[in-house]
């Protein structure tokens, strides 16, 4: 497993910052990038210990659920498995166990008038190149955005 973080300060407040990440019609922006093929959507209850799902448009993803929430200051996922075409999810696989309850971290911190907006992911160092491409890349789109 690696940790891999991003921090960028955005001329926005927190708020402005939050529903861009977190808003349908913009979450399919900022993490094109993930999967250029199938843009991404994300479901969620917004619950603590809830159910949350990362999917593409097939609705193939992963299962999360919310660690911690504390809008709009910063909210942790904790990835349970994958979700299959058929809409099974997996959590119980091998495949799924060597990455499953790692967490992905999203910190909006008051700057000035601004947001410093940190990131932290745990993927498997395979995945490393690919996660980092995407929140790279995802992230100059969140902060252009917000910054309109």
């Amino acid at each position: 497993m690696e940790t891999l973080s991003y921090e960028t300060v955005i001329k926005a407040p927190k708020q402005k910052v939050w529903d861009i990440l977190w808003n349908s019609e913009t979450y399919g922006q900022w993490t094109q990038y993930f999967n250029p093929d199938s843009p991404s959507q994300m479901k969620s209850d917004w619950k603590v210990g809830g159910k949350t799902y990362f999917l593409d448009m097939n609705d193939e993803g992963m299962v999360s659920t919310i660690d911690s929430l504390d809008e709009p200051n910063q909210v942790i996922f904790k990835h349970l498995g994958m979700v299959g075409k058929d809409g099974t999810e997996d959590t119980e696989s091998r495949e799924v166990k060597q990455w499953s309850g790692f967490f992905e971290k999203y910190i909006l911190i008051d700057f000035d008038g601004n947001t410093k907006l940190h990131t932290e992911v745990q993927v498997e160092k395979n995945w490393a190149d690919h996660i980092n491409k995407g929140f790279i890349k995802g992230l100059e789109i969140v902060k252009s955005l917000a910054e309109k």
